[in-house]
């Protein structure tokens, strides 16, 4: 097949868990099919484009800088958001110049199957009614998700604003498109439910197993307690700041020396405080490979109050068999046998008991830990989800788009 796909950015650096997930499978179908890629191209990194090549025959690189949220030009976007009928997230990213890329692109070749990746470069399709829709997250869930968790009124107000803008939007668009592609059985039940759609299709989450199983010879511990994760989304940030302020403290006295490494890029100015007010809480930043922190830690913890989608980030320290204690939210839209193969805990109490119990009992670390590196080993291959989803751009697939 001849696919043009569709995405807000480039795949390297990789860390997003969208940016994981796209790059694997575009490794896989790359390799039997001819991938066309547009995206916004960050002149502040190169290695994007450049990159390119490991995933697409063909890119086509739309030269914008999007502003960080720790940016004043990011405020600036948001207040002239304010005038949008579209929500910030994809008033952002909205673009004359990719459209007109795509409408050439479609007019000059014959594309067997064109991707949305995420809702975010949806207003830049003219002709939605032939795409595929790839959705990592329920969107609309997230922000009312925001707006529940807000810890003021004028944040809750916001949220809430917010949240009205991407459920119009995102309705309008699973309506419109050809076939949407959800990452969990649950997202797809979501959607058909929340935006009255039937044609939905879900694939598994993945894992590279070989990649992240540990090495005969451990690091040494890194601390305690791991949380791997994006610190510029904001559910990342709500959780991180949720389990210092009040997870946290309930295991220190059991285990006062109880240290937390936060690993994920672009951590916000609240969370960079918690190293500086805390020196048992090590904020790394972006680092070169996260399976260091993870080996070397004993628990890993995935404390989301909100969020959509699944979190590749539950698979990925099951694959480096440290065991995983999580919120509901967190554990979400992934299949997983709770007390087998994680720990599902979702008030502070419970949380910090799991924690302690994992902390003060090496077999039943090892217990847990195995059943899940047995589970993931054996179902979540990266392989296993492209195929998924080859077969349905295939079933999917219009005589021309």
């Amino acid at each position: 097949m001849k696919l043009l796909w569709v995405k807000s950015d480039f795949l390297h650096p990789t860390t997003k868990g969208g940016h994981i997930r796209t790059l694997e499978m575009l490794r896989r179908l790359s390799r039997r099919h001819e991938i066309h890629y547009v995206a916004f191209a960050d002149p502040n990194s190169p290695q994007g484009v450049l990159r390119s090549a490991e995933y697409c025959a063909h890119a086509y690189p739309i030269r914008r800088r999007i502003a960080p949220r720790t940016s004043p030009l990011f405020y600036l976007d948001l207040l002239r958001s304010l005038f949008s009928p579209l929500p910030i997230a994809v008033a952002r990213y909205r673009s004359r110049r990719m459209e007109r890329t795509i409408l050439d692109l479609r007019a000059s070749q014959r594309f067997d199957a064109v991707v949305c990746d995420f809702l975010t470069p949806a207003p830049n399709i003219s002709d939605l009614g032939a795409c595929i829709l790839f959705q990592h997250n329920v969107e609309t869930m997230i922000w009312r998700r925001h707006a529940e968790h807000a810890p003021d009124p004028l944040r809750r107000l916001l949220f809430s604003l917010q949240a009205g803008r991407m459920f119009r939007l995102e309705r309008a668009v699973c309506r419109k498109v050809a076939r949407i592609v959800a990452v969990s059985p649950q997202d797809a039940a979501t959607m058909c439910e929340l935006f009255g759609v039937a044609n939905v299709a879900a694939i598994p989450t993945g894992v590279d197993i070989d990649y992240f199983t540990p090495p005969e010879t451990p690091p040494d511990s890194a601390a305690d307690l791991v949380f791997v994760g994006s610190m510029d989304w904001l559910p990342n940030v709500d959780g991180v700041l949720y389990f210092v302020r009040e997870v946290l403290p309930l295991i220190r006295r059991r285990r006062p020396d109880c240290s937390l490494a936060v690993v994920g890029r672009s951590p916000s100015p609240e969370v960079l405080a918690l190293g500086r007010n805390d020196p048992r809480i090590h904020i790394t930043g972006t680092v070169p490979d996260v399976r260091p922190y993870l080996w070397g830690s004993r628990v890993s913890i995935v404390p989301l109050r909100i969020g959509g989608g699944t979190r590749l980030k539950i698979y990925e320290s099951m694959a480096a068999r440290v065991p995983v204690v999580s919120t509901t939210v967190g554990a979400e839209g992934l299949e997983i046998h709770p007390g087998t193969d994680i720990a599902i805990a979702d008030t502070p109490e419970m949380f910090a008991a799991r924690c302690v119990e994992l902390l003060e009992n090496p077999a039943e670390r090892f217990r847990l830990s195995e059943a899940a590196w047995q589970m993931v080993s054996s179902r979540f291959s990266w392989d296993q989800v492209t195929a998924c989803f080859e077969q349905i751009l295939m079933s999917a697939r219009p005589e021309v788009v």
